[in-house]
């Protein structure tokens, strides 16, 4: 498993590209007055060659450093290289700028510059609107409102009543946007701890859990950001609820909402981000092989722009969701074995980036390689990819843990490993039973591998046709959708009656497939 370093320092000294490793030494030399000053430097020389944290092996390769020291040490180099990232990201990062105005807009204040100081502070308002960062505008005007109510500076009448109708109006739009805001990352994390919802008590109470929270907010949503956790928020419920043609319809309103104001991607590139990966997560889903295709592709010159490209956020997250979506081309297509050419480029993109991704996303690339790998025959590297995440001891998505255990338990069916597979085949069933994971599609599969024990394997046949049926009469089933996608049975018992390879069976479908 990655080895995730926790010491904060050293993860912000191994972010750093060598323009700002250049600009902070630079921004360091300033203030070369004293020795403390230049074992700060010498730190973060130690800390850069170092491939992992390793306390007693900086001490011990930089004698100048005491270890009584070196707490003072890391707070001011921390400082120090924040100080010089700041400087070098003032002018892409609207927050900064803002942030700058208004402490223009104090310093002219404190200096008895009043009418100054309110330029400043309608020039800051008018960035902030223009960028809807309606939190900076309540921090100006009720700097604004502070400077009127102290003193007489102007003498348009009716001011009271404009900065306060003003000041109103704000702080109901920062309310909203914090409500709708709770609600989509409430059920996102809904979603990662449990995944979909899997009946229709479930469905309900996820339903209900919407409804109650969300109340008559939708009709009030005018700004961007109201509109944006809005639309993430149905995003979410119907994700949970596998009412995929709805998903998609929010996910393409979220980057309707972008594309309507381009601007905005700058200011909030995550979430750009995040919109294009659902709203390809939704054609995969739907099976919408051409618009898939279409979509990467536009995602992929995105994720070479200059916005994406000067932030290693943003390139992380790019490559996350930019793999993900190859992946779902590959199933789609039942092109695996072109798939397969990624894998190792992915290792090291990995590695590069292991102290950044979380773990939820590593076990879906995990997953998903393993896919690659069961769908190409290669049972026994299907079952090295589901090794790791069966004995990565984490609390998340248990609808993927429980799916990884399916699979593996049919990579050794297929290796014939009858000798171990009586044992998978309990071990399995208690596992999702406990997690209250068991739909309809798993325990007939739980049936006919049981069943597979006592037929030979001239018989296996019309046991695996009398499957074949019992499962596309349960494909139309939205609760039985969750189990087809993680899944592909119904091809795995095609390519088993048919006796050709997976991606072959998948690689028909796709050309036989006709865009609606």
């Amino acid at each position: 498993m990655p080895n995730r370093s926790t010491d904060a320092l050293f993860v912000l000294v191994k972010s750093l590209e060598k323009g700002e490793k250049r600009n902070f030494k630079l921004y360091a030399s300033r203030n070369y007055a004293s020795a403390d000053e230049l074992k700060v430097v010498q730190l973060f020389d130690a800390l850069d060659k170092m491939d992992s944290y390793d306390e007693a092996l900086l001490l011990k390769k930089n004698k100048g450093i005491k270890k009584q020291q070196l707490s003072n040490l890391k707070g001011q180099l921390f400082r120090q290289i924040l100080g010089s990232l700041r400087l070098i990201a003032y002018e892409s990062n609207i927050d900064m700028v803002l942030h700058e105005q208004m402490d223009h807009a104090r310093i002219l204040y404190n200096k008895g510059m009043y009418y100054q100081s309110l330029k400043i502070l309608d020039k800051t308002k008018e960035l902030a609107r223009q960028h809807n960062q309606y939190t900076f505008l309540q921090q100006a005007l009720f700097f604004e409102k502070k400077i009127e109510a102290l003193y007489i500076t102007r003498s348009m009448q009716d001011r009271a009543d404009q900065l306060s109708a003003e000041a109103d109006t704000v702080i109901g739009t920062i309310t909203l946007v914090s409500a709708l805001s709770n609600l989509a990352l409430q059920l996102y994390s809904w979603y990662i701890r449990h995944g979909h919802s899997r009946n229709e008590k479930e469905a309900a109470e996820a339903q209900a859990y919407f409804n109650q929270r969300l109340g008559d907010k939708a009709v009030q949503c005018n700004t961007f950001y109201e509109k944006l956790y809005l639309y993430q928020s149905y995003c979410w419920n119907h994700f949970i609820k596998q009412d995929f043609p709805q998903y998609y319809r929010y996910a393409q309103k979220w980057v309707t909402l972008f594309d309507e104001a381009p601007h905005m991607i700058e200011v909030e590139t995550g979430h750009y981000i995040k919109g294009m990966h659902n709203l390809m997560g939704a054609y995969f889903d739907l099976g919408k092989h051409d618009k898939l295709d279409e979509t990467l592709q536009e995602f992929e010159r995105f994720a070479e722009s200059p916005v994406v490209q000067r932030n290693i956020n943003a390139r992380i997250l790019c490559f996350t969701y930019k793999t993900i979506s190859r992946f779902n081309k590959h199933f789609l297509e039942g092109s695996f074995d072109e798939g397969l050419k990624m894998v190792p480029e992915i290792e090291i993109s990995l590695k590069e980036f292991e102290l950044y991704v979380d773990r939820h996303r590593i076990l879906v690339f995990y997953y998903k390689i393993a896919c690659l790998y069961f769908g190409s025959g290669d049972y026994e590297k299907t079952i090295d990819y589901l090794n790791r995440i069966i004995n990565w001891k984490v609390d998340l998505r248990t609808d993927l843990q429980c799916y990884a255990r399916l699979l593996h338990l049919i990579a050794h069916f297929e290796l014939g490993n009858d000798q171990i597979l009586d044992h998978l085949i309990k071990s399995v069933y208690r596992f999702m039973a406990r997690m209250q994971n068991l739909s309809v599609v798993e325990e007939e599969i739980f049936r006919f591998l049981r069943r597979s024990f006592h037929v030979s394997v001239k018989n296996i046949n019309p046991e695996l046709e009398k499957l074949l049926i019992k499962l596309k009469a349960l494909r139309g089933n939205r609760f039985e959708t969750r189990a087809f996608a993680y899944l592909d049975i119904i091809s795995w018992i095609e390519s088993k009656l048919q006796n050709i390879p997976v991606q072959e069976v998948l690689r028909k479908k796709f050309i036989d497939y006709k865009p609606s």
